[in-house]
């Protein structure tokens, strides 16, 4: 062998001009050995390039295939004892989308395919605490409806868990989850997705919270009338009077502030004002996908003086680079499908149809756990969860396809070398500690 790629033993035909060079000589510009040997690499340079593209139009998308996580005893001992809380699941909603608030057509203790939830596989997934969002659409609070709406979707939360006792049970405290938990139930937690449901009212936003409401996302899609939101125009440079006074009264009242949804100046300003722990309920990392939903670099660094954290969002459309762009231009389309279109079930039939006209790539758990390595990065151990997103995303990470799929994560943090106690503080700690903060922070006089 004389290199790389060995030397053929067979002399190949070359024309009469070129020199042949016999062994010991060296080769020169015009020898035969020389042209043989730039041909040569250049047949294996072809090669690689072919092999190369040919695996990635395979892949079907840009990032790299990675090998499938396989769930050991280890990860599933790990897995079992710890407290696992999701910091966002839209099952409530689809019950409202489907007009069976009284639960009539679906029994989630049994299988429910159509979700991405039910009982079964939430036992299977191993979870310990679940924040139900309590959301209705940033719309009705221009029709005033936002309110009475959320004032429903909460009910159908409460009634959810008493509907299952044996597997439900509200949870208003740190403590609730941990006795709950150790009861072999599901601590069920109320979250509000969209400051438009208190309807300028901080005495509303009271209200909600003497119902079980734990955390509340300051926007959502739109902004409001003290908030500016991420995904639409600002209007404020961040929080209004009105608005920063809502941050203060969540505080007074032991609620999470959640900022999810809304623009960076409102995520800085937020920050400074808190004198408690926020959150980011679901939520990616911006450095991995540059979508606007998503936290940015800056943001992250300011988590570990203020306590917070980020719940990562596993939306094929927050967590990869191209999955990043499609969903901006999904939210482009939606705009834009909304002042064409009026009625709400033909503009989900519009969008729908989109989404299948123009696939994005799903990612995988590998891309959610990077997603949870960039935010320990800048912002270290403490500052992460899982906020999942389940029953209000349109596309799943591969082998995270619904509720049952959390040990994979669990798994590969420790292919990447996390420690059991690192990862429990990924998997629930974090938050619970930030529940047990915020309620500390919990006093008396409300802010007018």
């Amino acid at each position: 062998m004389d290199g790389p790629f060995g030397v053929l033993d067979e002399k190949p035909a070359f024309p009469e001009r070129f020199k042949i060079i016999r062994h010991g000589d060296s080769p020169s510009a015009g020898s035969a050995t020389y042209w043989w040997r730039i041909m040569m690499k250049r047949f294996v340079l072809a090669f690689m390039l072919g092999t190369m593209l040919a695996s990635s139009l395979l892949a079907g998308e840009p990032e790299r295939r990675r090998e499938r996580v396989e769930v050991s005893e280890e990860a599933l001992r790990i897995h079992r004892s710890a407290l696992v809380i999701d910091g966002h699941n839209d099952l409530p909603y689809q019950f409202r989308e489907r007009e069976d608030l009284s639960f009539a057509q679906f029994d989630i203790s049994r299988p429910q395919p159509r979700f991405h939830t039910d009982i079964p596989r939430l036992r299977q997934g191993g979870v310990g605490g679940q924040f139900w969002s309590a959301f209705v659409p940033a719309s009705t609070g221009r029709s005033k409806t936002a309110v009475t709406q959320t004032l429903e979707q909460i009910d159908v939360i409460r009634r959810l868990v008493q509907r299952y006792p044996n597997d439900f049970e509200l949870a208003l405290t740190a403590d609730d989850v941990v006795r709950i938990h150790q009861a072999g139930k599901i601590a069920s937690l109320i979250g509000i997705e969209g400051g438009h449901s208190i309807d300028n009212s901080l005495g509303v936003l009271r209200m909600y919270y003497d119902l079980g409401v734990r955390y509340m996302t300051l926007t959502h899609s739109e902004t409001l009338d003290w908030a500016d939101s991420a995904t639409d125009e600002p209007r404020h440079h961040g929080l209004t009077e009105f608005g920063r006074n809502v941050v203060k009264e969540m505080n007074r009242l032991g609620m999470m502030v959640d900022l999810s949804h809304v623009s960076p100046e409102v995520m800085r300003q937020a920050i400074e004002i808190s004198k408690a722990p926020v959150i980011f309920s679901h939520s990616s990392a911006y450095a991995l996908a540059p979508h606007v939903r998503n936290v940015p670099d800056d943001i992250l660094r300011l988590l570990p003086k203020n306590g917070g954290v980020v719940m990562i969002n596993f939306y094929s459309g927050f967590i990869t680079p191209e999955g990043a762009r499609a969903s901006r231009d999904m939210f482009s389309a939606y705009r834009q499908m909304q002042e064409k279109i009026k009625d709400r079930r033909e503009l989900e039939r519009a969008i729908e149809q989109w989404k299948l006209e123009h696939p994005m790539p799903r990612g995988s758990v590998h891309t959610v756990v990077d997603h949870i390595e960039h935010v320990i990065k800048l912002a270290g151990i403490d500052h992460v969860g899982l906020g999942s997103d389940y029953d209000g995303i349109s596309s799943t990470p591969e082998q995270l396809e619904d509720v049952s799929t959390y040990p994979r994560i669990t798994q590969e943090l420790l292919n990447r070398g996390y420690t059991e106690e690192q990862i429990r503080k990924i998997l629930g700690g974090n938050v619970l500690r930030v529940m047990r903060e915020v309620e500390a922070k919990r006093s008396v006089a409300p802010v007018r």
